[in-house]
């Protein structure tokens, strides 16, 4: 009998994370432009603290850009905002956020997940129902493992599950690390818009390293994914 073939992983594209958005009128304007200039499939918005009611306008504000632009929405925790906000989903972080926010996520929203310390968090993320894993992204105090670490973790995943993964990168090199290493999404944020040519210039560069770490340790290209000759 044939083996069941193995499903095909996602193509690997960018997550975009915002800046902690206040006033959205600066972000409305430039993420059309983002979005058209690079293969992003995700932004994630991170919001400033304030009433229901402000934070809900802000997020139908960047809703119709990114959603318009090909991506998909999601909020960085305020799982209660999603459906009113007309958001696609959101990030939550550790194993009961996500098991609580599951209820009003499933199954028509993405439920992603982060803050998994150990293997066998992101195991119990996996078979709870998470639509992504994030390794890397810093914890409440501001650390996070080595680079080295964290590609460990998403070649781990890789190899043996079917979640999509993703790696959290601050800066274009650990990007490309984390490419190579299988994730199927790289997260950006802080070193794009922090970029002095400009957030579309740093998202371009960014785009162009982790296709061309993926390809280089995989053979495969972006648009097929086909196995390409290698020499």
């Amino acid at each position: 009998m044939a083996a069941k073939p193995v499903p095909p992983r996602p193509v690997l594209r960018l997550y975009l994370a915002t800046p902690v958005v206040d006033d959205p009128s600066q972000l409305v304007a430039s993420l059309p432009g983002l979005l058209a200039a690079a293969d992003v499939a995700a932004v994630l918005l991170r919001l400033r603290e304030t009433d229901q009611r402000t934070m809900i306008s802000r997020i139908k504000a960047l809703a119709l850009p990114v959603q318009d632009g090909g991506a998909a929405l999601l909020l960085d925790g305020h799982v209660e905002l999603v459906a009113r906000g007309g958001a696609d989903g959101a990030h939550l972080t550790g194993i009961a956020d996500m098991e609580d926010a599951m209820p009003s996520l499933k199954p028509d929203r993405i439920a992603g997940v982060g803050g998994l310390a150990t293997r066998h968090d992101s195991m119990a993320a996996g078979e709870a129902g998470a639509d992504y894993v994030l390794f890397g992204e810093p914890d409440a105090k501001g650390q996070r493992p080595s680079s080295e670490a964290i590609a460990e973790r998403l070649q781990w995943w890789e190899e043996l599950f079917e979640p999509p993964c993703v790696g959290f990168a601050v800066s274009p090199e650990e990007a490309g690390e984390f490419a190579a290493a299988g994730a199927d999404f790289v997260l950006v944020g802080d070193f794009i818009w922090a970029d002095p040519r400009g957030p579309e210039a740093a998202l371009i560069d960014v785009e162009q390293a982790i296709m061309q770490a993926h390809a280089a340790a995989f053979g495969r290209t972006k648009a097929t994914g086909k196995t390409t000759e290698q020499g």
